[in-house]
């Protein structure tokens, strides 16, 4: 396929964990709902009944994906809402049975600024570590589970590392002790399998963005098969998505974001290979630079993420190198962990909860590939990495 970033062709874009190039089949399925067919989809003239039935195929596209059922899915501005709405949904729903939930040290901020709001109105949250590799521990899991526990919330995939958690595992053990099981599946829908009943999800996050789709457009799965998870609205105001969402629908964006989940669901194994591989080859040549070493697993990891420490190496000082427009050289765009904490100048909490110092994290970047990348654009990435390293590196040891 084309790049379809309409970029300069001078880029290299390699932070895709943060937001993907809009594919443009997806555009192409928009342009619709964004020029002529403008109507608002809960309008009851034949103009809104077209663009009610546009969200109807949407939501069975994003529901296909996961493994739901269409009357499951409420869409929102994106994840962040979407966990929003779950995690205080919850604890305002099940307080009388409880007011602990479980969650991670590496989880998004998303989830992690919800549950350290939550502690201010008197709820008790445990915040799981990780192992060295990121990976949980099953019996420090369990343990953590009581029986005044109301939610367990356990991100399926990290966006800095790619780490990918053991879910159904996890849980099983959050069923069996009573509790609620939430996942923030931003980084895997549409990019790996996900079916909420084989995994046990009874909650589930995900975004139209890091899958080629729109900003601004996102879902949350709430089960209503089997064990039937009753939530309040979070916001009110005409009683859009079944009382949970209160808004005019983003039809435009909708639409994109189920055209984005129809192609991920076809084309998932493909991208998965074509990724694989030139991540593979860009991780061996970066990993042939001295004193660079991998973050993560090795194996349970998702195959288009690469976080990679340059010891001596400061990750901003790099990330301006490799993106300087004055410079002759393709700029290549990397990022140093999640955008929704970019403006910090802390270090990250998910390599210091992995056991890295601060001044070992400083040294980190993270790389994550898409699917419209090609080999030689792998290739030149390796060969300025590797000359902004040793030139970095000769600034600090003359």
């Amino acid at each position: 396929m084309e790049n379809p970033t309409n970029i300069s062709e001078n880029i290299i874009y390699l932070d895709n964990n943060a937001t993907t190039p809009l594919d443009p089949r997806v555009l192409e399925e928009m342009m619709p709902f964004l020029t002529h067919n403008f109507a608002n989809a809960a309008s009851t003239h034949v103009f809104g009944v077209a663009a009610r039935e546009a969200v109807k195929l949407a939501r069975k596209q994003v529901a296909d994906l996961i493994g739901a059922d269409t009357h499951e899915i409420i869409f929102t501005s994106g994840a962040t809402e979407a966990i929003n709405l779950a995690i205080k949904g919850v604890a305002e729903a099940y307080s009388e049975k409880g007011k602990h939930i479980v969650t991670v040290s590496t989880e998004h901020s998303a989830v992690l600024d919800t549950c350290r709001y939550l502690e201010t109105k008197g709820f008790d949250i445990t915040y799981l570590p990780v192992e060295r590799d990121g990976l949980l521990d099953l019996q420090v899991v369990e343990d953590a589970i009581r029986r005044d526990t109301i939610l367990v919330s356990v991100m399926h995939v990290n966006n800095e590392t790619g780490v990918i958690q053991p879910i159904q595992e996890i849980s099983e053990l959050a069923h069996k002790k009573g509790a609620l099981f939430m996942s923030d599946c931003t980084q895997s829908v549409g990019k790996i399998l996900v079916d909420v009943d084989e995994l046990g999800i009874d909650l589930l996050c995900c975004s139209a963005h890091k899958i080629y789709g729109p900003k601004g457009a996102g879902a949350l799965f709430i089960r209503q098969r089997k064990n039937r998870i009753k939530i309040p609205a979070l916001l009110h105001g005409g009683g859009h998505e079944r009382g949970l969402r209160s808004g005019t629908l983003n039809v435009p964006g909708i639409v994109g974001f189920g055209k984005a989940c129809e192609l991920a669901e076809k084309e998932m194994g493909e991208n998965k290979t074509k990724i694989r591989e030139m991540r593979d080859y860009l991780e061996r040549e970066l990993l042939k630079i001295p004193d660079t070493s991998l973050n993560g697993h090795v194996t349970m990891r998702l195959f288009n993420v690469s976080n990679i420490c340059f010891k001596g190496v400061d990750s901003e000082a790099l990330i301006m190198g490799l993106s300087n427009p004055e410079s002759e050289e393709p700029m290549i765009i990397v990022s140093n962990g999640s955008a929704c904490t970019a403006a910090s100048i802390d270090p990250s909490h998910v390599l210091l909860a992995m056991g890295l110092n601060e001044s070992i994290a400083f040294n980190c970047i993270r790389f994550s590939l898409s699917k419209n990348l090609i080999q030689k654009e792998i290739k030149i990435t390796k060969e300025i990495l590797s000359n902004q390293t040793e030139r970095l590196k000769s600034f600090l040891c003359p």
